[in-house]
């Protein structure tokens, strides 16, 4: 691996319609206080609004994608695993040696990290960030969770026929509306205190009873269901599946619990694993004609069993949303966001003394290490991988 002071490449994103970039303008002064170069392609960050003269301003250099290659540190948002046909074009652009940083699915990509392993690169998938206070400043999925969560507010606001507000007019009074957030994870704060602020009655439910505290605190009612989920997360602090029966009893009385409610918004993902079906066709059946199902959890497959992945679907009378890539819709603050956990990562664990030297001892990089010296060597990608070869 190199040791002299490395140069950070920064690609513009050729996955269709993602519109972040890896690196924003305000972060350069911190990678170059830390010995780096940063070269970005030219006109990466202007769909997101960072115009490369900003770039320039900030001390960056504009280049081609070929140079920009060629650095020994590439930040990316979406590297091969999450971009695995426009992705493959930049795989001879890659050698022996070089750092690979960025969103990769590492968990249901294998055959691709397995790609960038046998090209000799040094491959962090950034999904991986454990959620420890220590990692906080470098954990992506809530970064970028905290855009999804809000957007899925608007969506809903947009498309459900009635106002979010209480109002008192000289024409009479419009109640609220009524809104339901299912998994009170960083989006589904998130969107409880978006809905909140719109003036909607604001409800949610998890399966971990700590999340009532947070909940509370953001002026919703946690929907108590008589099930007993036991341990809902990992070590990681990520959620687990929970096993057939208990999601078939969720199912019937989240059924139940939706029946009286405008929005629901969901969000329930399980890493490396297809998200939980907690809405059923019954279920959106119960609801009232007009309502609104925004499904944050439609790129693992949704939690709504009627979900189409980037497809607005009508069923019963209820509009049915499955974004699959709602940061990419607001691009300057999702870019400024994830930019800053990766140059946190970058600078933290990455580079010491002007030079490139992870910290191998460190076990935040250690947890998001998917491949190295031409293999991959993370324990769940390669039990993934074992799995999608035999």
């Amino acid at each position: 691996m190199e040791t002299n002071a490395p140069t950070i490449g920064v690609p513009g994103e050729s996955f269709p319609g993602e519109t972040r970039i890896a690196l924003v303008p305000q972060c350069i002064p911190m990678l170059r206080r830390s010995g780096l170069e940063v070269i970005v392609e030219r006109d990466a960050g202007e769909a997101a609004g960072y115009p490369d003269e900003i770039f320039v301003e900030h001390g960056a250099t504009i280049a081609s994608r070929d140079e920009v290659f060629a650095a020994a540190i590439i930040l990316q948002v979406r590297t091969l695993g999450a971009n695995p046909v426009a992705g493959r074009d930049d795989l001879e652009r890659l050698r022996a040696g070089q750092v690979v940083v960025g969103l990769g699915e590492p968990l249901t990509a294998g055959r691709e990290l397995a790609e960038l392993a046998a090209r000799g690169t040094t491959v962090f998938g950034m999904e991986l960030v454990p959620r420890i206070a220590r990692a906080q400043s470098m954990d992506v999925l809530s970064s970028q969770s905290t855009v999804a969560g809000y957007k899925a507010v608007l969506l809903a606001a947009v498309r459900l026929p009635k106002l979010f507000p209480m109002l008192t007019t000289a024409a009479g009074t419009v109640a609220p509306a009524r809104v339901f957030v299912i998994g009170a994870g960083v989006a589904g704060l998130q969107a409880i205190a978006t809905a909140r602020r719109l003036g909607a009655m604001v409800e949610a439910y998890d399966v971990r009873p700590a999340a009532q505290e947070e909940v509370e605190s953001l002026g919703a009612k946690l929907v108590p269901l008589p099930l007993q989920p036991g341990d809902a997360e990992d070590a990681s602090g990520y959620a687990k599946e929970l096993g057939e029966a208990f999601y078939v009893r969720q199912q019937e009385h989240l059924t139940a619990t939706v029946a009286g409610v405008d929005v629901v918004i969901s969000n329930a993902a399980i890493p490396g694993a297809r998200a939980p079906i907690l809405l059923t066709d019954a279920g959106v059946d119960a609801m009232a004609h007009g309502s609104v199902v925004v499904d944050l959890a439609a790129a693992r497959g949704g939690n709504c069993e009627l979900t189409v992945p980037d497809e607005t679907v009508v069923a019963h009378g209820v509009t049915i949303l499955g974004p699959t890539n709602l940061p990419a819709t607001a691009p300057f603050h999702a870019s400024q966001l994830y930019a800053r956990n990766l140059t946190n990562f970058v600078c933290t664990l990455l580079v010491r003394d002007g030079r490139l030297d992870p910290a191998w001892d460190d076990a935040v990089l250690t947890a998001t290490l998917v491949a190295r010296d031409g293999r991959v060597v993370h324990p769940k990608v390669l039990q993934q991988l074992e799995e999608v070869l035999t």
